[in-house]
């Protein structure tokens, strides 16, 4: 192993990135993690990892972090964030490029896609071929490292694989489903990401990592479901990829629906690495498919973000390997000028004589509801005016508690899978922001339906919460009252 390194990860939010992160700091790297979301990252509390938020579509780009970096792993993607990802992920490798022509690094290290004929590309492939001739033109070596299907817990690909088999009583795949491609453990992935590091690049190069077997999709769904023992008849039918809708996703995949989407949209052709030369610098044991998916499902025992639910033996109890393992959310943010403490006094006023602020006859009726197919539920909330972590407010238990930060409540109703409600504080330095949202881990197709059914409800529900929140900080910083 080299010398310890300075190493900058954009995207360490993601699936890879916050795998990555970790065995870089275990292997002694000062490590940056930077994505737009890092509030769950810090949970993870990893020695040797400085977080920072950065928006890659932000025009102010902050310069400072790529000051004396070695190494820049770029993972960032915008498959989840529309149909307008090709212009996205553009845009933020753009603003990466013209940032570094004014800051240079050593090396770019860029995960991307598996690539086909160029008249055959989907947008997602397209997206990851645009984007690394962006970074090419910013003039530092770029090592782009290219995989298809990674098989790990987590991994969009296969939990959208995985989802399919638990949630469909019949599998009735597209034509796609005959296309082959070369699966890749998590663990051998990583295991090459880390030790580039070793043999660093003194001008572009493309890899391509590759697992031990050129599968099918037919052959991979056949052997998970050989392996998980779900059996289920797979009946191949000839319509075009485009034909599936993002409703269909919704109901049968807990993976995002614009991420889904994108990704079939990629299965149409043969995905088949051509990996010796990465074998060749690097070598290692290749993890065969059925061992992969093992692995993958033993970790499906665990609740995928457990210091999200504060890991609370309530929770823990409560979850099941059939849940999926992205958690479906709705919600709501509001900026206000109200100070953080007034925030935080109000929201803790949570199901007291302001009820739940918003809504509250609704809040009954789903509550009546439980008591009459002969759920108990409790009632009422603590005397005191801050919420402590074990305190119930009626069927709802305080899991988390970061004053002035974070609130968040587990779901106690019926239902079918694991659900959380969190109040999130921040403080820009100019106005201060909460968000009230929603998640839930549904409990195979039931729990999307559910989830489908109460969306509209939820969306009403948390933004009426929100702003009512919002309304009584300010009339308390207004007036003077703590």
């Amino acid at each position: 192993m080299t010398q310890p390194k300075k190493i900058l990860v954009l995207g360490a939010s993601g699936y890879i990135g916050r795998h990555l992160i970790r065995q870089l700091a275990e292997a002694g790297h000062q490590v940056i993690a930077a994505a737009r979301h890092i509030d769950a990252l810090k949970k993870q509390a990893i020695a040797g990892i400085e977080y920072r938020k950065v928006d890659l579509h932000d025009p102010q780009f902050p310069l400072s972090l790529l000051e004396q970096v070695d190494t820049l792993y770029y993972l960032v993607h915008s498959m989840g964030d529309g149909a307008d990802f090709i212009a996205l992920e553009q845009q933020a490798a753009t603003q990466l490029r013209n940032a570094l022509k004014q800051q240079p690094v050593k090396q770019i290290i860029f995960l991307s896609s598996l690539q086909v004929a160029e008249n055959q590309h989907s947008p997602h492939l397209q997206a990851r071929q645009l984007t690394a001739e962006v970074l090419r033109d910013a003039g530092i070596p770029v090592t782009e490292l290219r995989a298809g299907i990674v098989i790990g817990s987590g991994s969009a690909a296969f939990e959208v694989m995985r989802d399919m088999v638990i949630n469909l009583p019949v599998l009735t795949p597209p034509r796609w489903v005959r296309s082959r491609t070369t699966p890749i453990a998590l663990d051998n992935l990583l295991y090459y990401m880390v030790h580039l590091l070793d043999i660093p690049a003194s001008e572009h190069r493309i890899l391509e990592a590759a697992g031990p077997e050129v599968l099918s999709y037919q052959q991979q769904f056949k052997r998970f479901m050989a392996i998980s023992g779900k059996q289920r008849p797979l009946i191949p039918i000839p319509l075009p990829v485009s034909w599936i809708s993002v409703w269909f996703l919704n109901l049968i995949t807990s993976v995002p629906p614009t991420l889904a989407s994108a990704l079939i949209q990629g299965l149409k052709h043969d995905l088949l690495a051509d990996d010796r030369q990465l074998r060749e610098l690097i070598p290692q044991p290749l993890i065969p498919f059925d061992d992969a998916v093992r692995s993958a499902l033993n970790h499906q025992h665990k609740l995928s973000d457990a210091l999200n639910w504060g890991n609370d033996p309530q929770a823990l109890n409560r979850w099941q390997p059939d849940y999926g393992f992205f958690a479906r959310q709705a919600g709501c943010t509001v900026t206000t000028d109200a100070s953080l403490e007034d925030l935080w006094q109000v929201v803790n006023q949570l199901g007291g004589e302001q009820g739940y602020f918003f809504g509250n006859a609704l809040w009954k009726t789903r509550a009546f509801m439980d008591r009459v197919i002969g759920h108990k539920l409790a009632s009422g909330r603590p005397e005191r005016d801050l919420l402590e972590v074990g305190d119930y407010v009626d069927s709802w238990k305080v899991i988390v508690v970061e004053p002035q930060q974070e609130l968040t409540l587990l779901f106690g109703m019926k239902a079918p899978g694991l659900g959380r409600l969190t109040f999130q504080l921040s403080d820009n330095g100019h106005q201060r922001q909460l968000d009230v949202r929603a998640w839930w881990h549904p409990a195979g197709m039931p729990g999307l339906l559910y989830w489908l059914v109460m969306s509209p409800a939820h969306l009403f529900i948390f933004r009426g919460m929100a702003h009512k929140i919002v309304r009584l900080a300010e009339n308390y910083s207004a007036s003077g009252i703590k």
